[in-house]
């Protein structure tokens, strides 16, 4: 949960903000009777501190616009930020990383593996790319890949691949990954893909085919929810929360 969203919540003093007293469509356990929600641009129905997780997520995994996550239509920054209630803090730090998203987007960057930079690949054609920060740092030449953001084995330059076992397209991967069915609030099972990239380092995952839904990131060590991508919730017998979309960008 975002810092200071516990104190979040509307009331009907909110000016210009189409509110209702109807559950959550983003949180199907926010279902207080009498709570004030949004009505957002989409018609789906939300609060402050689901808007604000939900939002929180999409930037955590690179993107540069908010989507709905049922309806899949764009919010503008400007209707996130009002109502979300953004903190100044908040407003800070999401518009200092959909820069940051817009730049990587727009651009052909990749963060460096050893540093964190931003480094920019000059040859399209050439996976094999030199990271300057961590050269001068260790005063030996860095290189990694572009596709699989290891570091560098093998000949140089190259197009297809490099020689770290398992490098090819990550993103194929991701859309061509087969589905499987994990167990959901519905009291039923829901079908997600086998494959993704956890949101908080970027680690793409494959599911260990058991029935749990809560899966450890082996890079970070951190657990999440393989159905909503959200932190784990054990209290749960099944996730609770809406189910995410396909990822398409393993990395961006």
């Amino acid at each position: 949960m975002s810092e200071g969203s516990y104190f979040k919540k509307f009331t009907r003093f909110n000016k210009g903000i189409r509110l209702v007293s109807k559950p959550s469509d983003l949180d199907p356990y926010d279902d207080g009777v009498g709570v004030l929600r949004a009505v957002l641009s989409c018609g789906h129905i939300t609060d402050p501190v689901t808007l604000t997780d939900c939002c929180t997520a999409q930037l955590k995994d690179k993107n540069n616009e908010f989507k709905c996550p049922i309806c899949q239509k764009t919010w503008p920054y400007e209707e996130v930020r009002k109502l979300a209630k953004l903190t100044l803090d908040e407003q800070k730090k999401f518009e200092e990383t959909l820069g940051t998203n817009t730049v990587k987007k727009k651009f052909d960057y990749r963060d460096c593996p050893g540093c964190g930079s931003l480094i920019e690949r000059s040859d399209q054609s050439n996976l094999c790319v030199a990271c300057t920060v961590c050269t001068s740092k260790n005063r030996k030449t860095f290189k990694f890949c572009w596709q699989c953001n290891r570091e560098w084995k093998g000949p140089a330059p190259r197009a297809d691949r490099c020689g770290n076992v398992g490098c090819k397209s990550r993103d194929e991967e991701l859309l061509n990954c087969p589905l499987i069915s994990l167990p959901y609030f519905t009291n039923s099972t829901v079908q997600c893909p086998k494959v993704l990239k956890y949101t908080s380092c970027g680690t793409l995952i494959k599911h260990n085919s058991t029935r749990s839904y809560n899966m450890e990131c082996p890079e970070c060590c951190n657990e999440f929810c393989f159905i909503c991508l959200k932190d784990e919730h054990n209290f749960y017998p099944q996730c609770p929360r809406t189910l995410a979309p396909r990822q398409t960008v393993a990395v961006t």
